[in-house]
């Protein structure tokens, strides 16, 4: 069977000219080089250089394998690029999902641009889900990244969580709610207000950590009539069904109509990277471009 060393070894003797100057690029004897040849021959049975006294010449089936060898080879070092790529985590792609209160703006998507910029060979499949459902997809292998906001309440065995950054929340009214014009607001005031978002007694994540911090400051938030855990708590806030605590970044994806008021004391969120504990190079590579 023809060998890879011996197509290179061809190839070579057909762009040099001559078997001398091939031999002196490969860095092998003549002698050497023309065994392999002469092999090679006598497996295609047919000859390939025209042996005259002055340089070899290919005859015309020479001419015709040349061609064929070269696009083999070419394809030979395109396959080897590809696999050193995928194992270098250069090429792939990756299952990304992040929840409704992580939207991808501002530093967040300047990473995501930026890393795939440099990993031109990687694609990004994007979808919005829950915090726990992330997890659970994570932990069975159908998702490979998740972005989501802290607290969680299960721990899935062979996931790990990596914490980002934290930003501050916000009080988000409708731009006609007594509080949308005051500079800050304390939680203590907000014990009246009706709140769009009630935490779920098996979901963690921004509604949680929002009732924490109003059971802090001495009270549980009343439900508004009409709930939501997703992007449609905007919505819901204009038209004035109720309040909620959100992450600063939302005042990005926010309608005019929305007011963001400052809380006083520490009220902050935490976003964090879930992966599996044993996630691929490519994987591991993106979690370290986002903490960088």
């Amino acid at each position: 069977m023809t060998s890879i060393r011996q197509l290179r070894y061809f190839v070579e003797i057909a762009e040099c000219g001559s078997f001398s100057s091939a031999a002196e690029r490969l860095y092998v004897a003549q002698s050497a080089l023309s065994r392999q040849i002469k092999e090679l021959e006598q497996q295609l049975g047919t000859p390939l250089f025209e042996r005259t006294a002055r340089l070899p010449r290919l005859t015309l089936a020479g001419q015709a394998f040349l061609e064929r060898a070269r696009r083999l080879l070419a394809d030979l070092a395109q396959a080897e690029r590809v696999t050193r790529d995928i194992g270098q985590g250069l090429q792939g792609s990756l299952r990304l999902n992040h929840s409704s209160t992580v939207p991808l703006t501002g530093g967040l998507l300047a990473h995501l641009g930026n890393y795939l910029k440099h990993n031109p060979g990687v694609s990004l499949e994007i979808a919005q889900q829950s915090s726990e459902a992330q997890l659970e997809d994570i932990a069975a292998g159908r998702l490979d990244i998740g972005l989501l906001r802290l607290p969680v309440l299960r721990q899935h065995e062979g996931v790990v969580l990596h914490e980002l950054f934290d930003e501050p929340l916000l009080l988000a009214v409708a731009a006609g709610h007594p509080l949308a014009g005051t500079q800050h607001v304390q939680l203590e005031q907000l014990k009246e207000e009706r709140f769009i978002s009630i935490p779920h007694r098996d979901r963690g994540g921004l509604s949680y950590l929002s009732a924490s911090l109003c059971m802090g400051a001495g009270f549980f938030p009343k439900a508004a009539q009409v709930l939501s855990r997703k992007t449609t708590q905007l919505q819901l806030i204009q038209a004035g069904f109720g309040v909620a605590l959100l992450p600063a970044c939302m005042r990005q994806i926010a309608p005019a109509s929305v007011s963001f008021v400052a809380l006083q004391g520490d009220c902050q969120s935490t976003v964090a990277l879930a992966c599996r504990r044993d996630a691929g190079q490519i994987a591991r590579q993106f979690v370290t471009a986002l903490q960088g």
